[in-house]
């Protein structure tokens, strides 16, 4: 009987492979030819000299060399690293503290979810458009405009970022803050502690992994700006270098690369195809750094 019943599991088994390979065939023949392979040709071409890429002609790191001896490059990748870091502290902190508000028992707490959900609903390209408007119809009074000055529009996509992510994250640290074990707390109000005591001893440890996730797509999120940093401010200021080259004050990495791709004159495709290499090596290394480190202080339960 119990031969019989292994030999009936076995072929159950054996059924059942079968049947996941019909189903995550056609899901891995889209990963390959979607992303696999498109990733493993852009990094043959970040090697080489071309304009089309039946053209394309291996040239060693030239395009490597070029890259890292971009000042325009390296102005947007400091640019791109500090509005990364702002804008991690600001979105994460705020969103933190609007659904710990919202999950204190507050009247209209639903209402508040959806509001402060909704700007995360709204295009980057429009946002960009509809925030340009409203910081150049405030600087208009002051004389100047967005345009004409890096902090202003350093702090224009911070806001506009912050105002867009805020209530995405928010809802995140929602579910974490809800799944917080009750009888910790109540252990926590039976020992005497206050209610700084019990957030940060208590309901922070087990929100790690909401802060883990939070962070993450924060990081990744400010580095890989590209339609809100187009609509906005376009890179502008500009600033003409001795060499005569132009570094535009408010260019982030991904608006670099693209305006590296198709707004030069020559072969530069090639030069920007290295970039978004480097690019993808930055934004995954720090990645997978910053997962590394936040897992650690996770909470097992």
């Amino acid at each position: 009987m119990k031969k019989k019943e292994y030999a009936g599991n076995k072929s159950l088994r054996a059924s059942k492979r079968r049947w996941s390979w019909l189903f995550m065939g056609p899901v891995t023949a889209a990963f390959a030819i979607g992303f696999v392979w498109p990733f493993i040709q852009g990094i043959y071409l970040s090697f080489c000299k071309f304009k089309l890429i039946s053209d394309a002609k291996f040239i060693g790191f030239g395009n490597y060399i070029k890259a890292l001896g971009d000042q325009s490059f390296r102005h947007s990748f400091w640019f791109s690293a500090l509005f990364a870091i702002v804008s991690l502290v600001i979105i994460n902190i705020l969103a933190f503290t609007v659904a710990y508000l919202l999950t204190q028992g507050l009247k209209g707490s639903n209402i508040f979810r959806t509001v402060f959900f909704m700007p995360n609903l709204i295009g980057g390209i429009v946002l960009g458009y509809i925030w340009s408007m409203i910081f150049d119809g405030i600087l208009s009074h002051f004389g100047t405009s967005i345009l004409l000055d890096a902090k202003y529009g350093f702090w224009g996509l911070i806001i506009l970022i912050a105002w867009q992510q805020i209530g995405y994250m928010m809802i995140i640290y929602i579910a974490g803050l809800q799944a917080v074990p009750e009888d910790m707390l109540e252990a926590a109000r039976i020992d005497g502690a206050t209610k700084m005591q019990t957030l940060f001893k208590v309901t922070i440890p087990n929100v790690m992994p909401s802060i883990t996730i939070c962070t993450f797509l924060s990081l990744t999120n400010g580095f890989k700006l590209f339609d809100q940093n187009l609509a906005l401010t376009a890179g502008q200021p500009f600033t003409i270098m001795p060499d005569g080259s132009t570094v535009k004050q408010t260019e982030m990495l991904a608006l670099n690369i693209y305006n590296t791709f198709y707004g030069q004159s020559g072969a530069s495709q090639g030069v920007a195809q290295a970039k978004a290499v480097l690019f993808f090596i930055l934004v995954a290394g720090l990645g997978l750094l910053q997962l590394g480190f936040t897992r650690q202080k996770e909470v097992q339960q």
